[in-house]
C-alpha cells in the first residue's frame, strides 16, 4: 500500500531549505504530493512571490523527491485534497507549528524543522536593500575592478 506525504508551499526563491523539507517529507512516504501556491492565493496571503507561478510550479515538479506538483488555490484545499490522493501524512515546515493540528483527524500531522541560516523572507529583505542606485554603484565599482585586473595582466 502507497503511503502518501502532502505538504504545501509558496517555494518562491527555490533553495536549499526548500530542497530539505522536500527530502525529508519524502522520506516519510512512498509518495510526495507537493501544492504549489497561486499568485492569486499569495495575494490573499498577503505574499507577492518574485518568481512566477507557473514557473515555481515547474521548478518544483522537476525536483526528484516530487511525485506530483498541484496548484494551491485556497485554505480549504487541505483538506479535500488528503481525500483526493488519500494521504496519511500532512508535513510542513515548523513555522506553521499548530496552524494545521485540526487536520489530525484524518491525516498524521507533522511540523519540521527549518534549515538553519536559509529563508526566503530573508533572501528578499536583502535583495530589497539593492535599489537601482546600489546596483549602479556596485556595477561601477566592478568595471573599475575589471580595469585594474587588464592594467595588471
Amino acid at each position: 500500500m502507497t503511503k502518501t506525504v502532502l505538504t504545501y508551499g509558496t517555494f518562491d526563491l527555490f533553495h536549499i531549505g526548500h530542497l530539505n523539507i522536500l527530502k525529508r517529507l519524502k522520506a516519510k512516504g512512498d509518495r510526495l504530493v507537493v501544492g504549489v501556491s497561486t499568485d492569486e492565493f499569495n495575494a490573499i496571503k498577503g505574499k507577492k512571490p518574485v518568481v512566477p507561478f507557473e514557473q515555481r510550479l515547474e521548478i518544483v515538479q522537476s525536483i526528484k523527491y516530487v511525485d506530483l506538483a498541484i496548484p494551491e488555490e485556497n485554505w480549504a484545499q487541505k483538506r479535500s485534497d488528503i481525500k483526493k490522493y488519500d494521504a496519511k501524512v500532512f508535513g510542513i515546515g515548523e513555522d506553521w507549528k499548530g496552524h494545521f493540528d485540526d487536520l489530525g483527524d484524518e491525516v498524521e500531522v507533522i511540523y519540521l524543522p527549518r534549515t538553519a541560516g536559509i529563508s526566503t523572507t530573508e533572501m528578499k529583505r536583502v535583495l530589497s536593500e539593492y535599489d537601482e542606485r546600489h546596483v549602479e554603484s556596485l556595477k561601477n565599482t566592478l568595471d573599475t575592478l575589471s580595469q585594474i585586473v587588464k592594467e595588471l595582466s
